[in-house]
């Protein structure tokens, strides 16, 4: 098991900015974890310096196992789809992680997500919700042990939304360890187990989902949840 990840006062900034203020933080298997917080804060600069898709401008970064980058996987807000199928753009992700018969494996994932029948048509002329979920199938063809899931519905009307999170809790079910960014504070009761909360780049509260909605420790989680902190 590659986990726990651990960030040993990981920080980031660009350009004489800091996004990321130092801070550590160890993320377990089993429950979901929800970073919260207002557009802004920090959240997809945090998921991805935890993905590798960023290094940190100080502070240390590790799996418990090597080789991790190949066991977890990452949806973005906005899906990236190549010019071809759905079917196809899940089969590449497979042929370029080495899996046999990638078109296969990717079907069987598409029909996972309930695409099965959308498979042959080109990706890029898919709704949002139907793009996302190409994006999810990619990531259940790999069989993650870690899927990080940064604002996976933030441009998704509600029945896409409600879509998209059965299929993540699936993953869930499934033994993959969810992370997710999110702003939504429903969301984060519906599918979160604890909150690392994130207020303008520093960790201001880590705490079970029931504790955090029901008594914040921090005066900034307080105004979050009132709807008090406006975005940025």
């Amino acid at each position: 098991m590659i986990l726990p990840l651990k960030l040993d006062h990981v920080g980031f900034g660009i350009n004489g900015r800091t996004l990321i203020e130092p801070l550590s933080l160890e993320i377990g298997a089993g429950p979901s974890t929800i970073v919260l917080g207002a557009n802004g804060a920090g959240k997809s600069v945090l998921m991805r310096l935890m993905h590798g898709l960023l290094e940190p401008t100080c502070g240390r970064i590790s799996w418990s196992e090597a080789g991790a980058r190949r066991r977890q996987a990452m949806v973005f807000q906005r899906p990236v789809m190549l010019r071809r199928s759905a079917l196809a753009n899940v089969a590449y992700a497979l042929d370029a992680a080495g899996i046999r018969n990638p078109e296969k494996t990717a079907l069987e994932a598409l029909a996972e997500v309930g695409l099965a029948h959308l498979a042959h048509r080109p990706a890029r002329v898919l709704s949002g919700g139907e793009q996302q979920r190409v994006a999810l199938a990619r990531a259940w063809a790999l069989h993650p042990q870690v899927l990080f899931l940064d604002e996976p519905t933030a441009n998704l009307d509600p029945g896409a939304t409600h879509e998209i999170e059965n299929i993540i809790r699936a993953f869930d079910f499934s033994g993959t360890k969810i992370v997710m960014s999110t702003h939504n504070l429903g969301q984060a009761r519906r599918l979160g187990d604890e909150v690392v909360f994130l207020h303008r780049g520093r960790l201001a509260e880590r705490a079970p989902v029931a504790e955090f909605f029901r008594q914040p420790a921090s005066p900034e989680a307080a105004a979050f949840i009132k709807g008090e902190i406006p975005w940025v």
